[in-house]
């Protein structure tokens, strides 16, 4: 039991239950029930996704500050992706998950965050933000693609494919476990498996087609499955004195329909580089219950030591010569990690049978295809060999499906606004939140959000596209949640910990505080001739086909203790601050 485990789990950065073709082809059956949607699947954006903004109502003003308000406004300078930081993980909706996003994301901010970075690590990172805040801000890139689809591809395409369900893997996020509870912890991994099994046979019944209440169903029963089994752990990890983390943020799972990339390969060499590095802690057997500090100490530092080399690739993303980068970077994390893996197999064996094998994990390589191992996918055409999500390609950073240049944009205003009702008080130190929904057509609108205006036109969103007078920009308006529930800093579905004020009287739900919201305006210098042709677009999930309602945005709140309640005092003070 002291050796690395091998049960025959398959590492994977994603779990995907993929099932066999039983049920005949379908058809198409989601359409959209806002004014942003349509009612077929399109590859390219349509002028019916486009709407100038003059024809757009005035959005509901906000509501009159009373007595109590927090009126202050503290802005945040991040600038704008010069540094080149995109990549298609999505590390608040999908922790865990490598190009889970399947669309490239925007990110300023933390320089060190990816789909699996711990908060130690984000809290060491370096920024792009002027003030030293170390949070993360990202959201969808948007394109220029001259070129369109014909509809028929994507239909066809959508009739062959077998959604599948995808969790994050939870014994990639354990602690070290002595006997006892690894017994139990591994009990509980395969009731996890069983579930998610369950779960993708449940989806043969849409083969070919998108069904919402379906998607509802198996989702929302295998949350509540999750949830519970998952607490199990963190109860036996917390009783053995381990630290569970936030295994909440693991409850969550996705239907996914990757078939829809058969057909639509982007080309070029690969890009947007990453280290990777094999796993460890799903390796480990049981370690003495006397090791089990240090043992802990060294797999965190294994993850810093990762998350380090991904900020030092992120500033030398300029320096495209792979000698310099395995020389520095590369090649030093494997001595490192070599060392780290040294002390775990001295530390276990001062107690018991010194572990074999962990050296094999040290060696680290410079992929670019960033591609995290999956299970089978089975009759999912179009993905890997390997079964990896497809990877950014090219100068462009393409995806299938998501081609063309990226527009970078030309202003970024990050702000922290106040509370028309009531003072706020401080966000913790690690929250997660997102605002919108990546999967409108998949899951329905109903945390899908208006976004869409131009310079001058704030008072109006839109859930379409914009088309903008004369030197006026295309701009994305995202306003966060503004009321957390006083305890966790992330929920199993990614939302339930926050909320949105009341729109009429600013008021907070019961047992929620006001806190700073968090609102991002993104500015784009977009020729007027591109709009009129309907020639932008926002990177998307295959099933939503560039849909403009489909727009989010996501933030990890890394702010020092002081820097937050500067906010907060600004906020409260009515002052406007940076």
């Amino acid at each position: 039991m002291n050796g690395i485990r091998r049960h025959g789990r398959r590492r994977a950065a994603q779990v995907v239950a993929a099932v066999t073709a039983v049920a005949a082809a379908g058809v198409l059956t989601a359409t959209f029930v806002s004014g942003g949607g349509r009612g077929a699947a399109s590859a390219e954006t349509s002028l019916a996704d486009f709407v100038p903004i003059e024809k757009v109502a005035v959005t509901l003003a906000p509501p009159r500050p009373g007595t109590a308000a927090s009126a202050g406004v503290f802005t945040v300078d991040c600038g704008t992706n010069r540094i080149g930081k995109f990549s298609p993980d999505n590390p608040v909706a999908q922790p865990g998950v490598k190009n889970g996003a399947e669309h490239v994301h925007d990110f300023v901010g933390n320089l060190a965050i990816d789909a699996d970075t711990p908060d130690a690590a984000l809290a060491a990172a370096g920024t792009t933000c002027r003030n030293g805040d170390r949070s993360s801000y990202f959201w969808p890139v948007v394109r220029i693609d001259r070129t369109v689809r014909a509809d028929a591809e994507v239909a066809a395409a959508l009739r062959m494919v077998q959604p599948t369900v995808s969790c994050p893997r939870v014994a990639d996020r354990l602690p070290a476990l002595p006997a006892s509870a690894r017994i139990a912890v591994d009990r509980d991994l395969a009731a996890l498996d069983r579930q998610l099994v369950t779960a993708a046979n449940e989806m043969r019944a849409s083969r070919g087609r998108i069904d919402q209440r379906l998607n509802a169903s198996v989702l929302g029963r295998l949350r509540t499955e999750r949830a519970l089994v998952i607490r199990r752990i963190s109860r036996t990890v917390n009783e053995t004195g381990g630290r569970p983390g936030e295994l909440v943020s693991l409850v969550d799972c996705e239907i996914s329909y990757d078939g829809l990339h058969t057909g639509h390969p982007a080309t070029g060499s690969g890009a947007s580089p990453t280290v990777t590095c094999p796993t460890v802690r799903d390796k480990l057997a049981a370690v003495p219950t006397s090791a089990l500090d240090e043992v802990n100490r060294n797999l965190d530092l294994l993850e810093r030591q990762i998350a380090e080399a991904n900020e030092r690739l992120s500033r030398a993303q300029g320096n495209g010569d792979p000698t310099f980068t395995r020389n520095a970077i590369v090649e030093p994390l494997t001595h490192e990690r070599a060392a780290t893996l040294d002390r775990i197999s001295i530390a276990v064996g001062r107690a018991g049978l010194r572990p074999t094998g962990l050296g094999t994990l040290a060696a680290c390589t410079l992929d670019r295809r960033a591609a995290a191992g999956r299970q089978d996918s089975g009759n999912n055409p179009g993905i890997g060999d390997d079964g990896a999500l497809p990877v950014p390609q090219g100068p462009n950073l393409e995806l299938p499906n998501n081609t063309g240049r990226i527009v970078q944009p030309s202003q970024v205003l990050i702000e922290y606004r106040g509370n028309p009702a009531t003072k706020v008080t401080a966000m913790p130190r690690f929250l997660r939140a997102l605002t919108g929904d990546a999967k409108p057509t998949s899951r329905g609108p109903a945390n899908a959000r208006a976004t869409w205006t131009c310079s001058g036109f704030t008072d109006r969103l839109s859930d379409k596209y914009p088309i903008c007078p004369r030197s006026s920009r295309v701009m994305r308006v995202q306003d966060f949640p503004g009321c957390w529930n006083g305890r966790d800093t992330d929920s199993e579905n990614h939302r339930t910990h926050l909320a949105f004020a009341d729109p009429e009287t600013g008021a907070c739900p019961p047992a929620f505080v006001a806190i700073p919201q968090l609102r991002i305006s993104i500015s784009y210098d977009i020729p007027r001739h591109i709009q009129l042709k309907g020639q932008y677009a926002l990177d998307s999930f295959p099933e939503e086909n560039h849909n403009p309602f489909s727009d989010h945005n996501d933030f990890v709140n890394v702010n020092s203790d002081k820097q937050m309640r500067k906010i907060v005092s600004c906020v409260n003070a009515g002052r406007r601050c940076t």
